[in-house]
C-alpha cells in the first residue's frame, strides 16, 4: 500500500490536513535556516565587539555596523550609533532593540501553534466520518455474516486520518519546541552581552564625537553655509546736497 493509497482512503480530512502539513514544513525549514545562520556566527560577533571595545569604541561600532544582517549585530550596534549619550539612554536603546529582535526571532510560533492544535482535531473528525459511513451500512441481522466483513476493513482505514493527523503534530511541536530553546538561549546571550557593553560604557564613556564611519557622519548636521550680510559692512554715509 502507497502512501497515495493511504492518502485517499484516509478520507476528506486528509486535504485540510495535507495543507497544515505543508504550512508547517514550510516554517520548520525557513526557521532551521535562520537558526543556522544565526548560531554559526553570533559568537564571533559578539567577540570582536566587545574585544574591540576595550580599545577603541569607533573600532567596535564599525565592526557592529558591518554586522547588522545579524541580530546580535544590530543589537550591539543600537546604544552605539546615538552619538552622545548617557548610561541610561545606552541601556534603553539595548533593551528596546532586544525586544524587537526577539520578536522577529519567534516568527512562525504561532503558525505552529495552530497546526499542533488543529491536525488532531482534524483527524479524529476524519475518523469519525469514517466510521459513521462504515456503520451506516450495517444491520442488526447481518451481524456475524459475511456482509459485514468489510465493516472492519473500513473502520480500520478511518484510522488513517487519526494517525496522520497526530503525526503532524508532533513533528510540529519537536520542532516548536526546539524554536522556543533557541529563544531562550538568545536571551541569555543578548543579556550577557549587553552587561558586558554596558559596563565597557560605565568605565570608559566613548567620545563619538571623533568617529567618522559613514552612519555616523550622516546623523551630524554638516555646518550652515554662512552668507554674506548685508549689515556686515558700515553704510555709506549720505551725500549732501
Amino acid at each position: 500500500m502507497d502512501i497515495l493509497d493511504l492518502f485517499y482512503k484516509g478520507g476528506p480530512a486528509m486535504w485540510p490536513l495535507l495543507v497544515l502539513s505543508i504550512l508547517s514544513l514550510s516554517v520548520i525549514f525557513e526557521r532551521l535556516w535562520f537558526w543556522l545562520r544565526i548560531l554559526t556566527q553570533e559568537k564571533q560577533i559578539v567577540d570582536r565587539v566587545l574585544d574591540a571595545a576595550h580599545d577603541d569604541w569607533q573600532v567596535a561600532a564599525d565592526i557592529a555596523r558591518q554586522a547588522s544582517h545579524q541580530p546580535v549585530g544590530r543589537f550591539l550596534y543600537s546604544p552605539l550609533h546615538l552619538g552622545k549619550s548617557d548610561a541610561e539612554t545606552f541601556r534603553l536603546a539595548l533593551e528596546s532593540t532586544a525586544e524587537d529582535e526577539l520578536a522577529g526571532m519567534r516568527r512562525g510560533e504561532k503558525l505552529l501553534e495552530a497546526v499542533i492544535a488543529l491536525a488532531p482535531l482534524l483527524g479524529l473528525l476524519g475518523t469519525v466520518l469514517g466510521l459513521i459511513h462504515s456503520l451506516r451500512a450495517i444491520r442488526i441481522g447481518d451481524l456475524g455474516t459475511e456482509s459485514t466483513a468489510g465493516v472492519t476493513t473500513g473502520i480500520g482505514e478511518s484510522l488513517i486520518s487519526t494517525a496522520t493527523g497526530l503525526i503532524v503534530a508532533i513533528i510540529s511541536l519537536v520542532f516548536y519546541r526546539l524554536f522556543q530553546s533557541f529563544v531562550v538561549n538568545q536571551v541569555k546571550v543578548f543579556r550577557r552581552a549587553g552587561n558586558e557593553l554596558e559596563l565597557l560604557y560605565r568605565q570608559s564613556p566613548p567620545d563619538f564625537s571623533n568617529i567618522t564611519s559613514p552612519v555616523m557622519r550622516d546623523n551630524l548636521t554638516p555646518p550652515r553655509k554662512q552668507g554674506k550680510n548685508r549689515f556686515s559692512e558700515p553704510p555709506e554715509p549720505p551725500i549732501l546736497p
